[in-house]
């Protein structure tokens, strides 16, 4: 079943230039990008964004981490792309993602540290974690105007 998935690249993947390196990972295995743009965001965002932790104790340093720079938005496109993505990308806690993962290779954040140092976890990436949210996600985004659809030549493969 083809399904829609969002990406960020969080400010410390944008900041440490690692947005070539994680778009070929998503690419590599078919996903196809059928949306893309950097955009910094506020504080209002955030909150809509995080809707759901806004009121845990790690919101506060979540969202001074996440409106320091700018993110890369990417909306994804392919088989199971949800659950696709969240393999690609690993474990949300970098110490705990496996070698091969973006987080395993990219990061290696634990949280008992970052809470101790009253920080967000620099885990480089966020990914949509169910279809619901993945819809939701991409409609606070992306307009329907932002969304293109075109054929890749992995779409030969799998339809």
């Amino acid at each position: 079943m083809t399904t829609r998935s969002l990406i960020l690249i969080k400010p410390d993947g944008v900041k440490r230039g690692l947005i070539g390196k994680i778009v070929e990972r998503l690419e590599r295995p078919g996903l196809k990008i059928i949306g893309m743009k950097m955009v910094w965001i506020d504080e209002d965002f955030s909150k809509k964004h995080y809707k759901e932790h806004v009121e845990k104790e790690f919101y506060k340093n979540l969202e001074k981490f996440i409106v320091s720079g700018p993110i890369v938005a990417i909306v994804v496109e392919g088989v199971e792309a949800v659950e696709n993505v969240r393999k690609i990308v690993g474990d949300t806690e970098p110490y705990k993602a496996l070698p091969g993962t973006i987080r395993g290779d990219f990061a290696h954040h634990h949280v008992e540290f970052t809470n101790r140092e009253k920080k967000a976890v620099m885990n480089l990436i966020h990914a949509s974690a169910n279809k619901k949210e993945a819809e939701e996600e991409i409609n606070l985004w992306f307009s329907e105007s932002e969304l293109h659809d075109y054929s890749t030549v992995h779409e030969d493969h799998v339809f």
